[in-house]
């Protein structure tokens, strides 16, 4: 049986792409689970999940980066479910442009969901998880944020940024039983990548020792993990088939 099974899941930014993965890959261990839309959820989503696994599902809709509804779709977990036992911060935005070129406006909108989303929820969450003597915090960040990347200032500050909240809420809460990771991600097939020029992808894709680029269900994996390991905390742990070897 798996450790997971009956556990409470909450990942934010979830009904497509990498979250609905890692959704997925939760309740196939037959954890209940929480999906994260900015403004909707897909009932049918939610119903093939029950269907398919057997798991209480539900759907929790608002904006990480607002610190109030941050709060509430905690409240909401809560209600529907009992607990938040597990939290994956996967909620994110891009707004690439060079430095030079890049607006206020763009810089901010990056900011506030993916980091300050992280910070929003992960604060608000860790009450719970402290009552309870037992939590896992799984946080998104990227390959980028190991390495820079041009065109990416906001997007690679936040997920830097991700990392080093990730190690400092890990060195403050080890001791109440709960964990704190990140996973960073390398070049991932979803609707985000699927716009790039086939120049582009070849040249990353030559980058890649493993000659392939990651799937959704890699991250997924990554997660399971994490929510699994109780000696592991203050990582980031990158997916990426050796793109980058930090």
């Amino acid at each position: 049986m798996s450790e997971l099974k009956g556990k409470n899941v909450l990942v934010t930014g979830s009904d497509r792409g990498i979250g609905l993965a890692v959704i997925e890959a939760f309740a196939a261990q037959g954890a209940n689970v929480a999906v994260n839309g900015y403004d909707s959820v897909d009932e049918a989503t939610l119903q093939n999940i029950r269907d398919t696994y057997g798991v209480k599902a539900i759907g929790v809709i608002g904006d990480v980066s607002n610190f109030e509804t941050a709060g509430k779709l905690i409240a909401e977990t809560i209600e529907g479910l009992g607990s938040v036992d597990v939290l994956v911060n996967n909620a994110g935005i891009t707004r690439d442009g060079l430095l030079l070129r890049m607006s206020p406006e763009d810089f901010d909108a990056v900011i506030n969901v993916n980091l300050k989303g992280t910070f929003n929820m992960t604060q608000q969450v860790l009450k719970g998880m402290i009552k309870n003597k037992f939590g896992r915090i799984i946080n998104i960040a990227s390959v980028v944020a190991l390495q820079g990347n041009a065109g990416q200032a906001n997007y690679v500050a936040s997920k830097a940024g991700i990392i080093g909240l990730t190690k400092t809420a890990a060195r403050e809460v080890g001791r109440k039983n709960v964990t704190v990771n990140a996973i960073a991600p390398g070049f991932i097939n979803t609707k985000m990548t699927e716009v790039l020029s086939d120049t582009v992808k070849n040249t990353m894709l030559a980058q890649i020792p493993l000659n392939r680029f990651g799937e959704v269900e890699d991250i997924a994996q990554a997660a399971i993990f994490l929510a699994q390991a109780s000696y592991v905390t203050g990582q980031t742990i990158s997916v990426n088939g050796g793109m980058v070897m930090p």
